[in-house]
């Protein structure tokens, strides 16, 4: 993460929060101020002799709050026209919360005024993201604000300025404060002159400047009317009232003066007006996460030890793809005989008929993470079928390569465009450090026609775990293999 700026959790007391939230605690509060005190006095003397235990510190390596959200946004990544934050997490004493409703005072924690994002692309920061205001649509909590560039690093100095800096020049140009020397002055003799010294005073300088004590004479003698000297003069310009008085408006004639009028304000005194509205076809995402800490960086990205093993994977994986929305490639054409010239040519055999191309799969998107270190490749595909947007079939794959170099298939998401609200389509966002641990999840979006949800998966040892659906509910389901 970055730097103090991001203590954005701090500003709040999230212990008082959380006792006023709890069922004691708004019990309590109901209280009497009087028998308040009563009881609380009653109640700590014998708490304080029943007390025999130690009250832990909290730890340094327990997580604090971290948010996670998704920013959404039309238009190039250097520019964008319009964008909009999602909240989706916020990781609160090791557990995983509704950014969307969690400690909202209208608006959730996530989004609260003046939190700052750092926009993330495979763990690798992209960018910074202020919240200036909040608004609903469609009953769900987003956040507008303004879109900041990360900060170029100043350059490293060079081995050769590191050594130049660390040169003394005898010789520099340092000022060096010395008295000044006039040619009548008396030689020194014997260092300087003591007190009972009998060195004649030397001859008065006049060049230098010489203070005088003022004399009453002087006043006599000065210039009653000189031009050149500064003079304060009273003005003789009666100074106005300070009375108030009232005018009427209709007598006025100035058209730049305000004016008071009643009714409704023309403007809704937000600074960020809400841009982006509904999900349009170019819409863009990336992972949004804020943190009271300074983390260290964190990339996802896979590197292959041999190139030609991710091509053999994503082969398997595009044909797993097919088979799910029913694009199995045609069989090849048999052979055609040959065909024989004559009883003493020998026949030429055909030619062999080039196999089928293979079904398009349109907007296909292969990605390969290393959701932890020295972890193997997680490998995740998603794509439809080349059809009219009502009759479009969706699927989604997150996969592992086994011990054999096979594919191993761990989520397997299909729907088409009739059933999104029954099963909805599976996009994937990126991958994300929700918990704090140094290990990656996968964001998917989970999307509809009239909703969608975000969803956390954890994948470890051949298997994906689910760990957090937003909403406080969950449509659809995947089936697994």
């Amino acid at each position: 993460m970055l730097d103090g700026r991001r203590t954005v959790f701090n500003q709040f007391d999230y212990s008082r929060v959380r006792r006023q939230m709890s069922w004691g605690g708004r019990c309590f509060l109901r209280m009497v101020p009087g028998a308040l005190a009563a009881v609380c006095l009653l109640a700590a003397l014998p708490g304080w002799a029943q007390y025999s235990g130690q009250v832990t510190k909290k730890s340094k390596d327990q997580p604090e709050l971290r948010a996670i959200s998704v920013l959404e946004w039309t238009g190039d990544v250097a520019n964008p026209k319009a964008c909009r934050l999602v909240p989706v997490t916020v990781l609160d004493a090791g557990e995983l919360q509704d950014g969307g409703i969690y400690l909202a005072r209208p608006e959730p924690l996530a989004i609260a005024g003046e939190v700052e994002y750092e926009l993330q692309q495979n763990g690798k920061p992209m960018g910074l993201f202020d919240i200036r205001n909040t608004g609903q649509e469609q009953g769900s909590w987003v956040a507008y604000g303004a879109w900041k560039q990360l900060e170029a690093p100043k350059p490293k100095p060079s081995m050769d300025e590191v050594a130049r800096s660390k040169i003394v020049d005898e010789d520099d140009d340092r000022p060096v404060l010395h008295r000044k020397k006039h040619a009548d002055d008396a030689p020194a003799q014997g260092g300087s002159a003591g007190a009972g010294s009998s060195a004649p005073a030397p001859a008065p300088d006049s060049d230098r400047p010489t203070l005088h004590k003022k004399d009453s004479s002087d006043s006599a003698t000065a210039p009653a009317n000189d031009p050149d000297r500064p003079t304060i003069k009273k003005s003789k310009k009666k100074q106005p009232e300070d009375v108030g008085h009232v005018d009427s408006l209709p007598g006025v004639s100035d058209p730049d003066r305000p004016r008071l009028k009643r009714g409704k304000s023309t403007g809704n005194g937000l600074d960020i007006l809400p841009s982006l509205l509904g999900l349009p076809p170019d819409m863009q995402q990336a992972v949004a996460v804020s943190d009271a800490k300074t983390r260290s960086e964190h990339q996802w990205t896979y590197s292959w030890s041999n190139p030609a093993d991710e091509a053999k994977m994503k082969a398997s994986l595009e044909e797993m793809a097919r088979s799910a929305l029913g694009l199995a490639s045609p069989p090849t054409p048999p052979t055609p005989a040959p065909k024989r010239t004559g009883a003493r040519k020998t026949a030429k055999p055909a030619p062999a008929p080039e196999p089928p191309s293979p079904a398009p799969l349109m907007d296909e998107q292969f990605r390969v993470f290393e959701l932890s270190y020295g972890s193997g490749a997680t490998l995740v595909l998603s794509a439809h079928t080349d059809a009219p947007a009502a009759r479009q079939k969706f699927v989604t794959l997150v996969a592992q390569p086994d011990l054999y170099g096979n594919v191993l298939l761990l989520v397997k998401s299909v729907t088409d465009a009739a059933h999104l609200d029954e099963t909805p389509r599976m996009r994937l966002v990126d991958a994300v450090d929700a918990l704090a641990d140094n290990r990656g999840e996968l964001l998917f979006e989970l999307r509809g026609v009239t909703q969608r949800q975000f969803a956390l998966y954890r994948v470890l040892r051949g298997q994906a775990e689910k760990l957090f659906v937003t909403g406080g509910g969950e449509f659809g389901s995947e089936s697994r293999n």
